[in-house]
């Protein structure tokens, strides 16, 4: 962490690159982390953790209509840039990139990027298109930065995945690092939409993470797995949640079959209140 000093914002594409092309040229390297704003400490994390791998970090900020459904919180999405800038002048960030959506879309959306497979399950299935908005507003803001390193948290683990494939199968030229989930103290992981819960409902939300826990040591343990996911979700289901999906997925590639692999994950999607929540933990099977 460095003294406060506030990034730069840059609103077009030109500007920024113009900033970019000078820092290559002075021989920096770049990392990039990009957000839809309303930044927690979750983010800032990952500017951090950018901070730790590149020599210039660059924070996008934009809120991408592509990945919303027709019914969901776009226009109700917290748009915070000024107090953004404020918690980011904490942090080693150098540049903020708040485009408008004409900027990113300026002949509206006439290429999309897809990754089949991986963005129909899960939540892929629950939101439909969401993650062609995800891969599309990527591919662009790699096109635009064209970063050595790119920081995604870990939280949003089926989004990385996609973002993983998308940039092997693309030959873009990025390292892509998943960083830690930055969690409350009652393990809740942080989220822009936990704005979205109520005092008591946000009490209520660290069953998530207990419920992930519980699983993971059936898994660890081989012991009643299916008996113990069973149970979670009717004990969430009691609690007040509406369960999307709590499923148990090889870690690899999200398929069902974890059974032989050496990694599994457990994720869990489900709507409390006004707000929808993600989250997943990773469970070593090697020494079963």
């Amino acid at each position: 962490m460095s003294s406060k000093r506030r990034p730069q914002i840059y609103n077009t594409v030109d500007d920024l690159r113009r900033f970019l092309n000078q820092t290559r040229q002075q021989g920096h390297t770049i990392g990039f982390v990009p957000t839809m704003g309303s930044l927690h400490q979750g983010h800032l994390d990952l500017v951090h953790k950018a901070s730790e791998l590149a020599d210039i970090v660059v924070v996008s900020i934009f809120v991408n209509p592509m990945q919303f459904g027709p019914h969901e919180d776009f226009d109700a999405y917290p748009r915070t840039l000024d107090s953004d800038c404020d918690a980011l002048s904490d942090y080693r960030c150098d540049a903020v990139f708040a485009p408008t959506v004409r900027e990113i879309y300026p002949k509206g959306v006439n290429t999309e990027i897809d990754v089949p497979g991986l963005s129909t399950i899960l939540c892929g299935h629950h939101r439909p298109g969401h993650f062609k908005g995800v891969a599309t507003v990527v591919t662009k803001l790699l096109n635009i930065v064209q970063p050595e390193v790119a920081v995604f948290g870990n939280k949003d683990y089926q989004q990385l995945q996609v973002i993983r494939t998308l940039v092997t199968d693309l030959l873009i030229p990025v390292e892509i690092v998943g960083a830690d989930t930055t969690r409350e103290r009652s393990g809740l992981a942080m989220s822009s939409r936990n704005a979205y819960l109520s005092a008591t409902e946000r009490e209520t939300a660290s069953l998530l993470y207990a419920s992930l826990q519980a699983i993971g040591d059936a898994l660890q343990n081989d012991h009643q797995v299916t008996a113990t996911l069973k149970h979670q979700r009717e004990h969430l289901a009691a609690a007040g949640f509406v369960i999307d999906y709590l499923e148990i997925r090889d870690a690899n590639d999200l398929s069902r079959s974890y059974v032989e692999s050496e990694t599994a994950v457990i994720l869990v999607a489900a709507k409390l209140g006004q707000a929808r929540l993600i989250d997943n933990l990773v469970v070593s099977l090697a020494s079963r």
